[in-house]
């Protein structure tokens, strides 16, 4: 029995073995003029297996750059189209630069970091304190979303005041933040009405 898992690994999966085949032929064909008919072809079915996509833009690019993908870039024929670097294939991609700083605090959120860095340059003591006051009142609300513990209003301050590196300082007793209470993510259950009941 001929299985699939001793047959060659499909570079593309998504076109299935026959289309692969047809690759690996074309590939195989000794005149140019005949190959590049035969990949004329093989593009119009590999069109034909995803329809919707015919408006699409670039979509004929594409094909054309899965044909030369699926053919491991052996396949020598005129391409309507620049293909890609096979060597791009080989790189890996750059590592996503994560937010490393302060994870002690990362129920309050990356806008939490960033507003607080923002009212630090300000100077305006009104606008100053509105905005700080916001902000608390939000950290507060957060704390209590993921930790479900009480929280004090000192807790917050010092926290603040730890986030913004010491910019922030709230003397105790100058500031009341909101009385917020516990919100459950689960709706209430309401109950349902007897729809027959007379």
């Amino acid at each position: 029995m001929d299985y699939n898992t001793s047959r060659k690994k499909l570079v593309l999966p998504e076109y299935g073995r026959n289309i692969q085949n047809m690759v690996d032929y074309v590939v195989s064909v000794e005149d140019r003029d005949e190959r590049n008919r035969l990949a004329q072809a093989v593009i119009a079915i590999m069109g034909n297996m995803n329809p919707h996509l015919r408006d699409v833009s670039d979509f004929k690019h594409k094909l054309w750059d899965h044909l030369a993908i699926m053919s491991e870039f052996k396949l020598d024929i005129d391409y309507p189209y620049e293909l890609p670097d096979p060597a791009d294939f080989d790189k890996k991609p750059d590592k996503v630069p994560y937010q490393k700083k302060n994870r002690r605090y990362r129920h309050y959120g990356i806008g939490i970091q960033k507003m607080i860095d923002a009212v630090s340059d300000i100077e305006e003591p009104e606008r100053r304190i509105n905005l700080i006051t916001v902000i608390a009142n939000h950290m507060k609300k957060s704390y209590l979303m993921w930790n479900k513990d009480a929280v004090t209003d000192e807790m917050i301050f010092g926290d603040l005041e730890h986030i913004s590196d010491g910019q922030i300082v709230i003397e105790p007793g100058t500031l009341v933040l909101q009385d917020v209470k516990e919100h459950s993510h689960r709706p209430k259950n309401r109950q349902k009405k007897n729809r027959y009941k007379k």
